[in-house]
């Protein structure tokens, strides 16, 4: 991108971002964060592409998950840990079924910041601006609290390089070695319902345990000890965006260094407004989120903006349409992919068109309307012979009740026991356990219809 700069971003039209009161505070962190290492690197960044151009071959899978909007008052180690862990039970689930690695990214470690639907609220007749993520402003309704405060981004810079630095520590350092498939499963397991959870682990222990006997070479079983874990999150503020973003003396080329795949939301996407400028002159795998307005054309401008060179792995389409309503649009922006011969990775996020509000004011999200949009979602490409590439949850690893269904039975009278989230609703652990196997089974039918037509 010899024509790009990291500030150009700056001449286009914002939507979706704070106005700062006080310039001369927020020019003094941006050049405080400038001067800071970056979180990821170029290499991670590279490395996820290529397993990003898998998946859109079908020879990968991707699965991110993760906070819909990282606080900093639940910030704990063990958060951290159960959430890590939860995504090493689906993956092991969906590599199980679909015999091909799965690519796990986290919402982690930078998704501090959320759009909002409108720029106020008003409670009790008061007015104020709508929080916007604990990177902007604060939760508390009250005016001084929704001032957004650009020191803010100085806590979540901390707050995220403290958790990729546990998570690298998770990754490597004997935690995600594969032979503890059933200590990562306890709790979950205790379910009577869960009897296939249980024999899957007690195969997978069989599996390692013959290969153990065989004389599996030392280099292999290093492969089992650790995995490859990466972050993501919408690239929102572009002040914090910019500040971490370096010229990578390897290649040339301009890197995010807040994550290693930002994504811009169905909310920011205009092709002339400032997230699409630079998220298109980043190196980084960038997702895009794709809804119900999206039109063919508009995505057909958007793929030669953000993926000019159609670079395998580059461009992640993200759909989020709501149970019932994929087959309304997932085909024909199928359709206009095909028609450009664009390289894309499909991905389904069945989270954000399902989210409702109860007659006792929560906001939720309904298991099966959940699972209805992943089944659309799975049958519309096969209908297209298309692959389906990855899945995107909002989930935590820790016992929250927000979402309402799954195997432990959430009722609507339950959403208040543990009501936790800072903005939208997520799958507990139980849950997202639960729908990796319902995921594992329409890619476990996906390999056989292969096999079969390979076959003949």
């Amino acid at each position: 991108m010899g024509d790009w700069h990291k500030t150009d971003w700056r001449a286009k039209p914002r939507v979706q971002m704070p106005d700062y009161t006080d310039i001369a505070a927020l020019q003094a962190v941006e050049a405080k964060l400038s001067k800071y290492p970056p979180l990821v690197f170029a290499g991670e960044a590279r490395r996820l592409k290529r397993h990003l151009g898998a998946a859109a071959r079908g020879e990968a899978f991707l699965l991110q998950g993760g906070d819909c909007a990282e606080a900093f008052d639940q910030f704990s180690a063990d958060a951290i840990r159960d959430t890590f862990k939860v995504m090493l039970q689906m993956a092991m689930v969906l590599t199980y079924a679909a015999k091909v690695p799965v690519i796990k990214v986290g919402r982690m470690a930078g998704q501090f910041a959320k759009p909002r639907s409108a720029p106020t609220e008003t409670v009790d007749g008061l007015e104020l601006p709508s929080y916007r993520g604990d990177i902007i402003n604060e939760l508390a309704f009250t005016p001084e609290a929704r001032i957004p405060d650009p020191a803010k981004m100085l806590q979540a810079y901390t707050q995220a390089a403290a958790t990729l630095n546990l998570l690298r520590a998770f990754s490597t350092g004997g935690y995600a070695d594969v032979h503890q498939v059933h200590a990562w499963t306890l709790g979950f397991t205790e379910s009577e319902k869960a009897e296939k959870y249980r024999d899957m682990a007690n195969r997978i222990s069989d599996t390692l345990d013959f290969m153990s006997a065989a004389g599996v070479s030392q280099d292999a079983a290093h492969t089992l000890q650790t995995v490859e874990f990466y972050t993501s999150h919408e690239a929102l503020l572009l002040e914090y965006e910019e500040a971490l973003t370096r010229l990578d003396s390897t290649s040339g080329k301009w890197l995010a260094g807040s994550g290693h795949m930002v994504w811009i939301g169905d909310r920011t996407r205009q092709p002339d407004g400032a997230h699409v400028e630079f998220c298109r002159g980043v190196q980084n795998p960038i997702g895009l989120k794709c809804g119900p307005s999206l039109t063919p054309e508009e995505l057909k401008v958007l793929m030669a903006r953000l993926n000019p060179e159609n670079e395998a792995g580059r461009l992640t389409l993200i759909a989020r349409f709501g149970a019932g309503k994929a087959g309304d649009h997932l085909p024909r922006l199928i359709r206009a992919v095909r028609e450009e011969g664009a390289n894309v990775v499909w991905v389904c996020d069945p989270m954000h068109g399902n989210t409702v509000k109860t007659n006792s004011g929560y906001k939720t999200r309904f298991f099966n309307a959940i699972l209805q949009e992943v089944r659309e979602f799975f049958a519309i490409h096969a209908a297209e012979n298309t692959v389906p590439g990855g899945v995107h949850f909002e989930m935590t690893g820790t016992d929250v009740t927000e979402c309402t269904g799954g195997v432990r039975a959430v009722l609507e009278e339950n959403l208040s026991d543990r009501y936790h989230t800072a903005c939208d609703p997520r799958l507990n652990a139980s849950q997202a356990l639960e729908l990796a196997f319902l995921v594992a089974g329409e890619l476990s039918n996906l390999r056989l219809a292969r096999e079969t037509r390979a076959t003949g």
